[in-house]
């Protein structure tokens, strides 16, 4: 006859099994690299499957994306929109842009930034509650069937998700600003803040930049996921999980 810690065996594995299957998730993006080698190698050196989000224009962007993804970190485009109170620079899609001129910005976009998984918005508080502009926006990403729109969410009136919905493009949205105050202790403020929100809807994408602070903040908080109820995933993991929509999810 079997003992009780013979049979309990068996099932304790497979409790901690699904345990770990419904571990909560979180994935960083470090936004705004391609102005400095350094300053990419420094993201890099990040333990973990961080994701980097390069701007296209950036003078260093080839060499940024590159020291990342050989650093094993996802590389994003970080594709600059119209913003509701700034003044958009060169290279950055505005109301006034056509649908032709889109595709085409998002194509030299791309050729500029190697290693792209993904492509996640720059600003956009203006662009991103336009329906005409983001449903341009999913058709030119439905001619690249591996990349995933990552929406920085910078208004609440966004509808880039819905579109991205629409069009069949996997997508999800930003959770939390890690550094809108770069003082350490409101970062790891909004660091735990975004932990809570994993734990509470199962995943959570926050967004950060290459501030020497952020960075530091990061350097000494991530190491602790490890014993903890949260882990550091890839983008791609949660939009493989989280972001494709119903007709995509179950084929």
């Amino acid at each position: 006859m079997n003992s009780p810690l013979r049979l309990s065996l068996p099932l304790l594995g497979l409790m901690l099994a699904v345990s770990h299957l419904r571990a909560a998730e979180l994935a960083i993006i470090i936004d705004d690299l391609g102005y400095g080698v350094a300053q990419a190698r420094s993201v890099a050196a990040l333990p973990g499957p961080l994701a980097v989000a390069v701007l296209p224009d950036a003078p260093r962007a080839a060499r940024a994306a590159t020291i990342a993804f050989a650093a094993g970190k996802e590389v994003l485009l970080h594709l600059p929109l119209q913003a509701v109170d700034t003044t958009p620079t060169a290279g950055t899609l505005t109301l006034d842009t056509t649908e032709t001129a889109l595709v085409r910005r998002i194509e030299s976009a791309l050729a500029s930034v190697p290693h792209v998984s993904g492509i996640n918005s720059h600003q956009g508080s203006l662009l991103t509650r336009h329906p005409g502009h983001m449903m341009w926006l999913m058709k030119a990403l439905k001619r690249h069937p591996k990349l995933y729109f990552i929406d920085s969410y910078t208004t609440e009136r966004s509808v880039a998700l819905q579109v991205a919905a629409e069009y069949n493009v996997p997508a999800l949205r930003r959770h939390v600003f890690l550094d809108a105050k770069r003082d350490p202790a409101a970062i790891r403020h909004e660091f735990d803040r975004a932990l809570a929100r994993a734990r509470r809807d199962g995943y959570a994408i926050a967004i950060g930049h290459p501030y020497p602070t952020t960075l530091a903040v990061l350097a000494e908080s991530i190491p602790r996921l490890q014993d903890g109820d949260v882990r550091l995933v890839a983008v791609s993991d949660l939009v493989e999980r989280y972001g494709l929509p119903q007709e995509l999810a179950s084929e």
